[in-house]
């Protein structure tokens, strides 16, 4: 199964309209841990890429992940601009000039979004971080890629160990970001870092179970 440019535009409204209806709790978790503006933030930063969609939409999938990038970094606060914006800016370099791709490009493409989150957040799992959400997705996507799985079956698989992840993050000692600042108070908080890089695999998961793939 192909994923298209339209399918990426997809992703992009659907990981808003989470990220919207989920910005009090995003917030609400970042006020025990953080700055209490994660959804705040994010909502803001996916509001900008909605706005900015038009004006892209025709050009290669590269070239709209890129355009994405520029719209976090430019939009949200704290350390989940630089991150995801350097995350969205990996994989339109990996994704540069396609206008389709298959589920082995779509991983490379992730794969090469967490090496951007690691290089620039310096964080590595078990620090309580979104790297806990994305590192076990991308190794339950690639099981199920490498044993010839759907691309529907590849996500699900890659939801449920995020959604695992994230969860694993509550007993956890924050060691990196604002939250590590809390040390051992960090402990017993889901990190909204890892909340919301779940809610961008549950929105790829989305599109894809509604093209019926």
């Amino acid at each position: 199964m192909g994923i298209t440019k339209e399918d990426v535009i997809k992703f992009l409204e659907k990981a808003a309209d989470l990220i919207k209806q989920n910005r009090d709790y995003l917030t609400q978790l970042d006020s025990a841990i953080g700055d209490a503006d994660h959804g705040i933030n994010m909502d803001r930063g996916f509001t900008k890429i909605m706005s900015t969609l038009n004006s892209v939409k025709d050009k290669d999938i590269g070239s709209i992940l890129r355009a994405c990038s520029m719209a976090l970094v430019s939009t949200v606060g704290g350390a989940a601009g630089p991150l995801y914006g350097t995350a969205f800016m990996y994989a339109a370099k990996v994704l540069d000039k396609k206008e389709e791709i298959a589920p082995e490009e779509l991983y490379q493409a992730l794969k090469a979004a967490l090496e951007g989150i690691q290089l620039r957040g310096k964080a590595t799992e078990g620090e309580k971080t979104m790297v806990d959400a994305i590192a076990p997705a991308l190794r339950a996507f690639e099981e199920k890629l490498r044993a010839g799985a759907s691309l529907k079956e590849m996500l699900q698989s890659a939801v449920e160990a995020a959604e695992r992840g994230k969860k694993n993050t509550i007993p956890m000692k924050a060691t990196k970001g604002r939250a590590s600042y809390l040390g051992e108070r960090s402990i017993g908080h889901q990190d909204p870092g890892a909340t919301s890089s779940y809610l961008l695999f549950k929105a790829m998961l989305d599109v894809v179970e509604e093209k019926g793939g």
